[in-house]
């Protein structure tokens, strides 16, 4: 259904992937291959609509990363298509566990995280723990159907902008060099460090003992965070030592504005100097999913935004 729709790559991809990611995990209760497994509750229209729906939304938003608290699971016992299973369900635990989703048990005897919502955690979250800091741009709430005697049955989505570490002066430069590394791994790994609160991150190609080729990781962080960020390198690439020194910095302020353009709204950056304008720059993710949504050349958005905010 999905392979032959008209939605999008992107859409289709997502969509597909986490189908995958609870196949895996049903495959491996059942001792079965993934592409064997029939998908009982899971395979329902509503489920469909769920995945679908974040997919689509996930393309929409184009959020540089995702992140979500502590996942609560609930207790006691829920009815399926194998009869009575205890909760949470084998199949939503398994998925959890590996995806390395922290959970609780969320203080109440019934199923608060399904196969399916662990699915969709499973593939778009890469960092679980307290909300990272930030400038909050739009909330958005979602109701089930489930009445709860406690609580109101909600998810919320916060969508927002990192926020600028003004003022943090006590800042930390970390370094690795790599020679044995896949290329393939480098944007998973600047996406842990930025997930985790890293202010920067580059790659420089250089040249190591015996004309080795290689590249050298540089992280720009909090100094409170040396020890989270350097156990991000030294667990996700393949290094066996980091360096670092204390450094300062000076920055200009900065505000992102949506300016209205013929593709939509698109977001900019500020960047001023008291009330004086030093830069302006689209936002690429922003500009990317107006060109997606229109059809249209990234760089016709980006002048567009540009001009629009010149105005």
């Amino acid at each position: 259904m999905i392979v032959s729709s008209s939605l999008s790559r992107e859409i289709q991809g997502l969509a597909l992937r986490i189908f995958d990611t609870i196949a895996r995990a049903e495959g491996k209760l059942h001792g079965k291959p993934p592409s064997d497994v029939t998908f009982h509750e899971v395979g329902a229209i509503d489920s469909i609509v769920d995945v679908v729906g974040t997919a689509a939304a996930l393309a929409w938003l184009a959020p540089r990363s995702v992140s979500a608290s502590e996942v609560p699971l609930g207790h006691g016992h829920v009815r399926a298509a194998h009869g009575l299973l205890p909760v949470p369900s084998p199949a939503a635990l398994e998925i959890l566990k590996e995806a390395q989703a922290p959970v609780i048990d969320g203080g109440i005897g019934k199923e608060l995280c399904t196969p399916t919502g662990a699915g969709i955690l499973a593939a778009i979250v890469q960092r679980f723990g307290p909300m990272p800091p930030l400038v909050v741009s739009a909330i958005g709430y979602g109701a089930g159907d489930l009445e709860l005697p406690d609580r109101p049955n909600l998810l919320r989505a916060i969508v927002g902008k990192k926020a600028e570490q003004r003022g943090e002066d006590d800042l930390v430069r970390i370094e690795a060099n790599l020679d044995d590394m896949s290329p393939e791994l480098c944007e998973h790994v600047a996406d842990r460090l930025f997930s985790a609160g890293a202010l920067d991150a580059w790659w420089t190609p250089i040249v190591m003992k015996k004309s080795r080729p290689a590249f050298m990781l540089g992280i720009l962080a909090p100094a409170r965070l040396l020890g989270e960020i350097t156990g991000i390198v030294l667990s996700e690439t393949t290094s066996i030592g980091v360096r670092w020194d204390s450094v300062s910095r000076r920055t200009l302020e900065r505000h992102v504005r949506a300016v209205e353009t013929r593709f939509g709204p698109i977001h900019v950056k500020v960047a001023l100097d008291g009330e004086r304008v030093l830069n302006m720059a689209p936002e690429y993710e922003s500009c990317r999913a107006a060109a997606s949504r229109a059809g249209v050349p990234l760089k016709e958005v980006y002048v567009a935004a540009l001009c629009a905010a010149s105005k």
